[in-house]
């Protein structure tokens, strides 16, 4: 009986092979001259319809069309991966680097590994993230969603980012042209820079040049990235004055078409946790200049950058007060080489709650030589001659950096 089963089987499944040759056979078959001229009618016929359809009165599907549309780029977003790593040697055993990324001891350092994705959610917000990864953990580093249309010329971002204080704070660490953050940044900010979860607001000045108003708000707290303020004192929010706020001005002066100018000026107001309604105060000031002829075969450039900042706490029986600045200037000598020298001055100040030991005034020198195989990848050779001056001598430094990008990355702001 079961060979009968079998044999039926094999039978059936003969059957239905053949049954599919003649049937791919038939499909193959050239289309006679009739098929063809009744497949043309029907075409000219179903397009004068739809003509006709979409003159004399709309389609009641388009607002379903549009919205799938609008959101079809939220369903596929931009995203790129962002390697930065080094190899450093330091003269020092224990360097004074203030970065949170920053090359930090003799050896290899996985600076970062950033997972970037953006998108439009719809027609009314935009949406960014960066996620970072390092050897120590994962950590979200921004996430925020901006508005895309919004009247009177004002835009609203909300979320976790990066405050808009000066110009570099703003930029990832991909953005820079130098390995290391700016010693004024991490001592006023943090490791991490000026960073936190809030809201902003910036309004675009009808002005016959670029000037930008902004202001935000957000949390107080964190070692990494409110360091002027409650730091890693995180005393809790009773009301409005337990909040950091910051202030920015924007302008961009076109002058002809080889030289532009930006100007910033910033401001940030917080509590710090030294007592009961003492306050912190940072006050920036930032300017870059560039130059690039527009007659150059070799696409050259030279701008430069230079931020500076003034710090006033609020301390039992006193007012601590400091400032710094930094002045880099960088040579784009064609698309495939760029060098650069930075210079960068921290006052110290005596009886300092977060840096005792940082009495005295700091300096440093910086000079890069960097290669870009392409847009997507470059290698930096650095190095640098740092002296604080409250240590018998000072640290130099000499690093080499790799960067790669792969998938799709916006352009960056100016």
């Amino acid at each position: 009986m079961s060979h009968f089963r079998l044999a039926s089987a094999l039978v059936v499944l003969v059957w239905l092979i053949a049954i599919s040759v003649a049937s791919a056979q038939t499909a193959t078959d050239p289309p006679s001259d009739d098929d063809l001229s009744d497949f043309e009618n029907a075409l000219a016929a179903d397009k004068e319809a739809m003509t006709k359809e979409s003159t004399s009165s709309p389609n009641p599907a388009e607002p379903v069309v549009r919205a799938v549309a609008s959101a079809a780029p939220s369903m596929n977003p931009n995203i790129s991966i962002i390697m930065d790593a080094a190899a450093a040697y330091f003269s020092e055993d224990e360097p004074l680097q203030a970065g949170g990324h920053d090359p930090n001891k003799t050896g290899f350092t996985l600076q970062q590994v950033e997972l970037h994705a953006d998108a439009n959610v719809d027609h009314v917000f935009k949406f960014d993230a960066n996620i970072v990864f390092t050897q120590f953990g994962v950590e979200v580093e921004e996430a925020y969603a901006t508005t895309l249309s919004l009247p009177a010329n004002l835009q609203v971002r909300a979320g976790q980012f990066l405050n808009r204080f000066g110009r570099l704070n703003a930029t990832h660490p991909h953005a820079w042209q130098f390995l290391d953050q700016p010693i004024v940044n991490g001592k006023f900010f943090g490791g991490e820079g000026s960073r936190g979860v809030g809201a902003e607001v910036s309004y675009l000045a009808p002005l016959p040049w670029y000037t930008e108003i902004i202001g935000a708000t957000m949390g107080s707290d964190g070692e990494c990235c409110s360091r002027s303020f409650y730091g890693a004192d995180d005393k809790g929010i009773d009301d409005h004055r337990d909040l950091l706020y910051s202030t920015a001005l924007k302008q961009f002066f076109p002058m002809g078409s080889d030289w532009s100018l930006m100007l910033g000026a910033s401001g940030q107001f917080g509590p710090n946790p030294t007592g009961q309604g003492n306050r912190s105060e940072i006050y920036g000031a930032d300017v870059y200049l560039r130059y690039r002829p527009v007659t150059s075969q070799q696409r050259s450039a030279l701008s430069l950058h230079s931020e500076g900042m003034f710090r006033t706490r609020q301390v039992p029986d006193d007012v601590l007060q400091d400032w710094g600045s930094f002045t880099q200037l960088v040579w784009n000598i064609n698309p495939s080489w760029e060098t650069g020298v930075r210079y960068e001055y921290v006052t110290g100040v005596e009886d300092d709650y977060l840096d005792p030991d940082w009495t005295e005034d700091r300096d440093r020198v910086s000079y890069q030589w960097t290669y870009y195989p392409s847009h997507f990848s470059r290698v930096r050779l650095q190095g640098s001659r740092d002296d604080p001056k409250w240590l018998d001598k000072p640290t130099y430094a000499v690093m080499l950096g790799l960067e790669v990008l792969v998938g799709a990355h916006g352009a960056h702001s100016y």
